[in-house]
Parts: C-alpha cells; structure tokens; sequence
C-alpha cells in the first residue's frame, strides 16, 4: 500500500512539536525530524513542508484555529456585557488571554508541546512562517479591547500589555514542561489574577523619573547623530542601529501581536 500523505504530514508535525519542544526549534536538525517520525525517505519532510520555517508554520497552524475561535467567543461575551468596573474588566480580558492558552494543557494531542514553543517564540525575533498576515488575530482584538484601560506611559512605552502576554506564555510553558495529570484550575485562575494585576500596575515615582532621564539621554543622542550627519556623508555598510527598549521589553509592534499565533 503506497504511503498516505495526510498521515506522513501528522506524524511530521507530531515529531516536530515534540522536538521543537524539548529541545529548541533550532536545537534538532530536520534530518532528526524526519527519522523521529519513521520516515526512511530522506526528502519526506522537504516535500511536505519545504524548510523548518514552513514545518514550525505547520505546527502553529494545527493548535491556532481552536485557540482563536475561544479567544474571540471570550472576547464577544466582554463586548456584549457593556460597561464593566475597571477591575472587572481587566480580569475579564486577562482570562480571555490566558483561559484559550491554559486549555492546551490538557491537549493529549501536542497541546503541551505547543505551549513550550510558544514561549521560546515570544522571546525571539519572529520567523517568517509565524508573522501575522490575519487583521482579525484575536490577539490583536485583544490588545485593542485592552488598551482604554492603561495609561498613555504603559500602553506606549513601558508595553503592558506585551508584558501581559509574555507573563502568559512563560508561565504555561513552566507548566506545560511539568508533569501531567495535574488539575490546572487553581493554576491557570491564579495565573489570571497575575495578568490582571500586570494590567492594573501604576507608573511608579522612581519609573517616571527613569523614563524622563532615558528620554533626555536619547535626546543627547539624536542631537549628536545629527551634528555627525552634516559632516559625514552617510555609508549604507555601517548604519546606526536603532535603539532598543531601554525597559527590557522591545516595543509593542515588535511583540507577540506580530509574532505568531496567539
């Protein structure tokens, strides 16, 4: 009986996630993948999914769809109880963040797998299979419900909300990587409160101060670059990089809500 496709493609993707897993998605060749899955041909993996991006691709794709149809319904049920006390309401899109994600905990079938992914791709430059080319990511929707509620400083420079999420994946992934059988209610509802309380965080004294000395050393800085740029012509090979996020925390748009499925 000659191989079946669609089986060679599941028992691929199978070995990839629980290689990517235990040990990183750049840490297992696609030579290693190939034979986990039992695949004597050399090419197999090629030909079903082309590289490892398009095989990590493959990977997402099966666990997304479930997790953004929850997402979303948790996200019309906020929507459709109207105003909600400021407490309420970030826990509520707290839950709607964390509750589809925990659910893969007892997803016999890679879930727990996923979420160790997950968390190595929240922390990494993103790959091209994992961009978000979808304008209704529920990620996104979330960001956007979420953000009326933080001030102008945490939702523009100090990323709360990417902090929130990344709170989130790093904290299933711990958990995930644990042993099964456990009852995950306490966990994932404790786990609520934490990204709620990281939503509801105030800017200190201290952080105001810090961000305004970042600003004026920044300023310096520009001031300088600009003088330098008068006297010297400007050489494609040795541009200046751009400044990261002094705070630790990459900048929004360079987040997760462009990363992957969420």
């Amino acid at each position: 009986m000659p191989p079946n496709p669609e089986a060679t493609g599941r028992r691929l993707v199978a070995a990839a996630e629980r290689l990517f897993a235990e040990r990183g998605i750049d840490g297992v060749s696609l030579r290693e993948i190939n034979s986990a899955a039992g695949q004597r041909n050399s090419t197999a993996l090629q030909y079903h999914f082309g590289d490892r991006a398009g095989l990590l691709g493959a990977v997402l794709t099966k666990h997304h769809p479930e997790i953004e149809a929850r997402r979303h319904q948790l996200l019309d049920e906020y929507e459709s109880r109207g105003d909600l006390p400021e407490a309420e309401a970030r826990r509520t899109l707290a839950a709607a963040l964390v509750r589809p994600m925990a659910a893969k905990l007892a997803d016999p079938d890679g879930g727990r797998y996923y979420l160790r992914i997950m968390e190595q791709l929240v922390q990494r430059t993103p790959l091209p299979a994992t961009r978000s080319t979808d304008p209704g990511q529920s990620i996104d929707r979330w960001r956007e419900l979420v953000a009326p509620l933080l001030s102008e400083v945490a939702l523009r420079r100090l990323h709360q909300r990417f902090m929130a999420i990344r709170v989130t994946y790093v904290e299933l992934a711990r958990r995930a990587a644990g042993p099964e059988g456990k009852d995950d209610r306490l966990f994932t509802s404790h786990l609520i409160d934490v990204v709620s309380a990281v939503l509801a965080t105030e800017v200190s004294e201290e952080t105001a101060r810090l961000l305004g000395e970042r600003d004026r050393r920044r300023g310096q800085r520009d001031g300088e670059r600009d003088g330098r740029a008068e006297d010297v012509p400007e050489n494609p090979a040795h541009g200046t990089a751009e400044l990261g996020g002094e705070n630790g925390l990459g900048g929004e748009e360079g987040g997760l809500g462009r990363q992957a499925p969420a």
